[in-house]
């Protein structure tokens, strides 16, 4: 099977969008899409967890004791313990409520935290998974919408260390749903459909 990749250039910026398996990309940072506990879950949040290890537990439950459960919409950063990429970025997504609750805010902020973090820290490269998308239900064709334009809008207005930023789908209807978002976003000048 053909590996499929889609690619387009915002200012200095490569943004990709490929199907696979985020705990094994080698970016400096990777995007959990984590619960407000940062306990480790199920899917993606899961996964990351098994892959780098109890050190990034323990970085979670320091976070959480310092400061409390992680608003939705925000974002902080661990070791990427044994995954290839140096961090992790753990960030709360929405749950589904219909879209009348804010969602589409929440989830385009976790998205803009996740690259301001990793522009503060002066990585070179993330990746994300499609936050909200799993358990929380958000419908992967809004979500997809939020998750471009949000991306799109951080590297076009802000300057950044940040100059690859992928996403890593894991099925194909989800990398089908986020191709289409980019192209209808390049192609029409789109903003975030939440603001």
């Amino acid at each position: 099977m053909k590996k499929q990749v889609v690619e387009v250039k915002i200012n200095q910026a490569k943004l990709i969008i490929i199907q696979g398996d985020i705990t094994k990309q080698d970016t400096d940072a990777i995007v959990n899409a984590a619960n407000s506990g940062l306990m480790g879950g199920g899917g993606v949040d899961g996964a990351i967890h098994r892959a780098g290890g109890p050190v990034v537990l323990e970085e979670c439950k320091q976070i959480v004791a310092r400061q409390g459960r992680l608003p939705t919409g925000k974002a902080v950063i661990t070791t990427g313990g044994n995954l290839k990429a140096r961090y992790v970025i753990h960030t709360v997504g929405p749950i589904w409520h219909g879209g009348n609750k804010g969602e589409p805010e929440l989830l385009a902020s976790a998205y803009r935290e996740s690259l301001k973090l990793a522009g503060e820290n002066h990585l070179y490269s993330i990746s994300f998974p499609s936050i909200s998308t799993g358990t929380y239900g958000y419908p992967i064709d809004k979500a997809s919408e939020v998750a471009i334009g949000s991306v799109i809008t951080s590297l076009r207005e802000s300057i950044t260390s940040v100059k690859e930023v992928v996403f890593v789908l894991f099925d194909s209807q989800t990398f089908r749903a986020y191709s289409s978002a980019l192209e209808k976003i390049v192609e029409t000048g789109d903003r975030i459909p939440a603001e």
